[in-house]
């Protein structure tokens, strides 16, 4: 994980809260500058270009969801485990703070963003289908039962915010871990 100083990390966590509620076009730095009681100039300092802001927001993101993921170990958890950590890691998400998936927000406007964030949250896709395949195992159809399972997730932690519905969440964990069990 990318080293940053107590301020950036301010700078950081301000732009995720203002990503995952609005979307990427919702930070500006004079709205970062006032969520953490600095001058816009302060933040500009830390993230020169909001496209560099953006690219660190996603990429430490995707290192702490990947990171409460785990390894994946068949030899001490089973399929249904590392599924349940899959599912869990997005309910608590819908449950801790009541907002959307950082990249489930990004990439729905990902055509419009700077490149190096649009390629940042395919990223951060990509490695979480490569986990849950790996989570899978030996299914016979993991390579695309993965995308799947990660777009009902998606899909499930949209409507359980809206509706404000968190239960949703484990309602989805449980036919997911079915369906795969089939």
């Amino acid at each position: 994980m990318q080293e940053y100083s107590a301020t950036a990390i301010e700078i950081l966590d301000a732009a995720e809260r203002r990503m995952r509620s609005g979307g990427f076009d919702a930070v500006s730095y004079r709205y970062l500058a006032d969520d953490v009681g600095m001058k816009a100039a302060s933040v500009h300092y830390h993230f020169p270009q909001k496209a560099l802001l953006g690219k660190a927001v996603v990429d430490r993101y995707a290192e702490k969801f990947l990171n409460t993921l785990g390894r994946i170990d068949h030899r001490q958890n089973s399929v249904e485990q590392h599924l349940q950590r899959l599912c869990d890691g997005y309910e608590s998400a819908v449950r801790n703070t009541g907002l959307i998936c950082l990249c489930c927000i990004l990439g729905a406007e990902s055509q419009d963003l700077p490149k190096i964030v649009s390629e940042a949250i395919a990223n951060f896709f990509n490695q979480l289908i490569y986990w849950t395949q790996k989570a899978l195992g030996d299914h016979p159809k993991a390579t695309t039962l993965a995308p799947h399972l990660i777009g009902t997730l998606q899909g499930t932690m949209i409507l359980a915010v809206t509706l404000k519905r968190p239960e949703l969440m484990g309602e989805a964990a449980n036919q997911l871990i079915s369906l795969v069990n089939r």
